[in-house]
């Protein structure tokens, strides 16, 4: 496809006052876009929004559960820009803690499902019709998670594999209309979501380490995926990973999955990590004597 010009184009991002939200909504603005920056905090997205300058930006202060809020976030968006050509459906929960399917606490569990697949659900669906509209793109904050083993990270991973899925029966769906969509699939990235598993809690941290190889279990900074997310809206790609180490894996994915999975069976550091967790977590729930 031709390049895709940002300048002048409106951006609604979610999810926005984040590390990868702020990073992508400073790089798409440099390009000339105007941004909506939705989000749950509304002071942070309207400081975020002071910062990059309130004339061509708009701060919304947007919970993506509530469809209500997301259908005004439309409207209140073509009122200020007169259209709406991209979204970055970017928010997105992890768990407070890691827990086994056994162990997981079943709020905890259901409220990562609600923000991460079932809130992008809801922001795709409100923005559908100007983007159809204007020809324009949809972007879905996936993870490797989509791919990779979730082990003591189910809902997160299974959230993932869901909205990648979505996104790419979307990007079929749009081709008649000349519209596009495509997924961002990112590894580790240094942002509050990821300081647990890097020093925030011994237990995460220490899976971390040692069910990733060390190549992949770096983390990079937000600005670093915020390059690529502009340069794949740009050309409108079907996939973004980043950093590209896991590009081979997400080709690869039906031999190197099984290839994982066996090897976290048989590792008995890990094992015995598990072992760790599921009896912490037994610890500490409540008497059934209450």
């Amino acid at each position: 496809m031709p390049p895709y010009s940002l300048a002048g184009k409106t951006v609604l991002i979610t999810g926005a006052a984040g590390g990868i939200g702020a990073a992508c909504a400073r790089s798409l603005r440099a390009r000339g876009a105007n941004l909506v920056l939705a989000g749950r905090n509304a002071s942070s997205v309207a400081t975020l929004a002071r910062e990059l300058g309130e004339e061509g930006t708009l701060s919304l202060s947007v919970d993506v559960t509530d469809r209500a809020a997301l259908d005004d976030a439309v409207v209140r968006t073509v009122d200020r820009f007169g259209r709406l050509d991209v979204v970055f459906a970017n928010a997105g929960i992890a768990p407070v803690r890691p827990a086994t399917v056994a162990t997981v606490d079943p709020v905890s569990f259901e409220r990562v499902i609600e923000v991460n697949l079932l809130g992008v659900w809801r922001t795709v669906r409100a923005v559908l019709p100007q983007v159809i509209a204007h020809r324009g793109h949809v972007l879905v904050n996936a993870s490797v998670y989509a791919y990779i083993n979730g082990a003591v990270n189910c809902a997160y991973a299974a959230s993932k594999a869901a909205v990648e899925q979505m996104t790419r029966a979307l990007r079929v769906e749009l081709s008649p209309h000349g519209a596009t969509a495509g997924v961002l699939y990112p590894g580790w990235v240094e942002t509050g979501m990821t300081r647990l598993a890097f020093g925030g809690d011994d237990l995460a941290t220490r899976m971390r380490e040692v069910g990733f190889p060390r190549p992949f279990a770096a983390a990079i900074p937000a600005e670093a995926v915020a390059r690529r997310v502009v340069k794949g809206i740009e050309r409108r790609t079907a996939s973004i990973t980043v950093p590209r180490r896991w590009q081979p894996v997400g080709i690869l994915r039906g031999m190197v999955n099984p290839l994982c999975d066996r090897l976290l069976i048989r590792d008995s550091r890990f094992q015995l990590l598990l072992r760790a967790l599921e009896n912490g977590a037994s610890e500490a729930a409540p008497s059934g004597d209450a």
